[in-house]
């Protein structure tokens, strides 16, 4: 099971990880100022991206639609069992906001369709955590 926060149809424009650090070294270089969206060659709405992971993995997902502040809740629950920040309320509303989808040309050349398909059975194998990445947590 999954929940959607609202109807799912926000867009996402992701972008593969060495894209993206390829782009911040590129644009460091620069001398001049720039804004930059930093945006994969393929465009989801939400509910896509999710079912396209399922399939991908070859794992069924049933998604259930539920207000904004509730699937906010049942993050902020998990990340405080995990121990984890799994979204702020900021990301939230930029997620619902299209803010992950601006117009424009592609500044990553990595398809998610590809790379999924080609690294299917290493996906959700562990736990990521964004908060033990940066801080040591104590047991």
């Amino acid at each position: 099971m999954f929940g959607i926060p609202g109807d799912g149809r926000y867009g996402v424009r992701p972008i593969y990880v060495e894209d993206m650090a390829r782009l911040m070294v590129d644009t460091a270089a620069q001398e001049q100022n720039s804004v930059i969206d930093a945006v994969g060659p393929e465009t989801f709405t939400f509910e896509e991206l999710v079912r396209l992971i399922a399939a991908r993995v070859g794992k069924a997902a049933r998604i259930v639609r539920m207000p904004t502040f509730m699937a906010y809740f049942g993050t902020y629950l998990t990340g405080l069992f995990m121990r984890d920040v799994v979204l702020t309320w900021e990301e939230y509303k930029g997620l619902m906001s299209d803010l992950l989808a601006p117009q424009g040309s592609s500044t990553g050349e990595t398809r998610l369709t590809q790379w999924l398909s080609e690294n299917r059975e290493r996906i959700g194998r562990r736990y990521a955590s964004e908060v033990a990445r940066h801080y040591t947590i104590p047991a």
